[in-house]
């Protein structure tokens, strides 16, 4: 397993803290979108917007894949999903956030997420036998994702 570096470095090390989910079974656009909507929010409105995607009471927008997405009630934009899967994965990661958090003895409250990223993973190859002899592929995408929040 290679050691993945963070593509972020923040400028004090001592007011800052992070986090990385390494090859976590989710979608990497739905991973994407919800790193667009997270970053710049603090640590506990980040826990509690996932925690509303998971209960399906608030949509992350969808800015980037929203081609035949339908509109959800969401200011300032018209296309938006329920992602539960990666909201789920993704919230385990930010609760080890702020347990970094805890551990350097900075207050949660006081965080804000100031880089967020999705990258792509493995892929996983497996094969489905069908009928007739024939065998189709069927691939499995992992998602890394990476948090950096600071004192401000």
């Amino acid at each position: 397993m290679a050691r993945i570096a963070y593509s972020y470095k923040p400028q004090d090390e001592t007011k800052a803290v992070r986090a990385m989910g390494y090859e976590i079974p989710m979608s990497f656009k739905h991973a994407m979108e919800i790193c667009r909507a997270l970053k710049g929010k603090r640590v506990p409105q980040a826990m509690s917007f996932l925690e509303g995607v998971i209960q399906l009471k608030v949509p992350v927008p969808f800015r980037k894949h929203k081609k035949k997405v339908a509109h959800k009630n969401i200011p300032g934009w018209y296309a938006g999903r329920y992602p539960q899967k990666a909201a789920n994965e993704i919230l385990k990661v930010l609760k080890n956030l702020k347990a970094n958090a805890e551990y350097k003895g900075l207050k949660p409250e006081e965080l804000v997420i100031v880089h967020a990223q999705a990258k792509k993973g493995r892929a996983i190859k497996r094969y489905t036998p069908r009928a007739f002899g024939r065998a189709v592929p069927k691939i499995k995408q992992l998602t890394t994702v990476e948090f950096v929040a600071e004192v401000r």
